[in-house]
């Protein structure tokens, strides 16, 4: 790294500064706001008001002033801004040494990032800069008291960090006592957007940067993205397949009910690495979290991986051989039979019905 960790208070105190404000990294790219630090803000602004201190999103990057308006009217009540130029690309270490230095500044003591690439890249080097902890991949937040079994201590308004642990198998609830801020990076798609309001007002901090070329130790010559073949959070419909659709050739019949019904075609994380579809399309704890008006599992056995990332659908229609399939238990409509039968049928009446 190439600046210099200043010692915290967060370091040195078991009774830390616990009035400090809620953070949000509000992520931006190329002067788009990305859709997770909106999606956090519906749960951020919870927390907030439960903890009666104020919810604050952090900018960072070069003439984005603009965008502080739609964080304010999704529920930011202070947006600090940071704007130079060598922030204009995401680079770890010069948003590391700006978010660390804020951190320091004003001392929030709850800081939360989206599970993106970038965020995922961040997190882990503001935490070791700052001495906390950081739980990855949260799909819930809460603030609850407790109790330590030794002294019997009673550590009042604390985040509850909630994630799956061991495979997705349980989750977990972890607490950070006295190495705050309390830190977190929260997985896409798990909160839900909130209703912005374009009559709420808030409060622009502009922050001073001080960056140099060293704080870059890297050069980029050149920009290439792979747009995504698919935007499953933003589907209405999805049809997923799993390894029991049987084979690649075979997964064709997804791609046509998903066509029939002007859906996004989604997988399970087995059907991916069997090479039936690319990993793009993956829905689950390791791929992406989606909550659909209709979500239609074909083949898909249900496991608590795969059911992490779809079980908020508000429709789910589930089709398997197998009357034991753990997909039927959280399944509103469930079809016992073979898929090469049931699609076909589908698709036909579909076809009817639209004729």
């Amino acid at each position: 790294m190439q600046y210099t960790l200043r010692t915290t208070r967060y370091e040195t105190m078991i009774e830390v500064n616990r009035q400090g404000e809620v953070w949000i990294f509000a992520e931006q790219h190329e002067g788009r706001l990305e859709d997770t630090p909106l999606e956090l803000m519906s749960k951020a602004r919870h927390l907030a008001d439960t903890l009666s201190v104020k919810l604050a999103a952090v900018l960072l990057g070069n003439g984005i002033k603009g965008l502080t308006k739609k964080l304010i009217h999704n529920g930011a009540d202070k947006v600090y801004i940071a704007e130079h130029p060598l922030l204009q690309t995401y680079q770890t270490n010069s948003y590391a040494k700006v978010m660390h230095d804020l951190i320091h500044k004003h001392e929030p003591q709850i800081v939360l990032y989206g599970a993106t690439v970038a965020g995922r890249d961040l997190a882990p080097r503001i935490a070791s800069a700052t001495k906390a902890g950081l739980t990855a991949d949260c799909t819930d937040l809460q603030i609850g008291d407790h109790q330590t079994p030794k002294d019997k201590k009673v550590h009042k308004n604390l985040l509850f960090q909630i994630r799956p642990a061991f495979g997705g198998n349980i989750v977990a609830t972890i607490i950070n006592l006295d190495r705050w801020p309390q830190m977190a990076t929260v997985r896409e798609g798990v909160m839900p957007m909130p209703e912005p309001d374009n009559k709420r007002k808030g409060k622009i901090v502009e922050e001073k940067v001080t960056l140099t070329g060293q704080d870059l130790p890297l050069e980029i010559l050149e920009e290439h993205k792979r747009p995504k073949k698919v935007d499953l959070k933003a589907a209405r419909i999805i049809v997923a397949g799993g390894a029991g659709v049987g084979s690649k050739d075979n997964f064709k019949l997804i791609w046509d009910l998903a066509n029939c019904l002007g859906a996004a075609p989604g997988a399970t994380r087995a059907a991916v690495d069997l090479g039936f579809i690319d990993h793009d399309h993956q829905v689950g704890q390791t791929g992406t979290t989606v909550r659909p008006s209709l979500y239609i599992a074909v083949g898909i056995s249900g496991a608590i991986q795969h059911q992490a990332g779809m079980a908020q659908s508000q429709k789910i229609v589930a089709i398997n051989s197998d009357p034991d399939a753990p997909i039927f238990n959280v399944a509103h409509y469930k079809i016992l039979g073979d898929l090469n039968q049931v699609i076909p049928m589908m698709i036909k009446s579909i076809r009817e019905k639209t004729v």
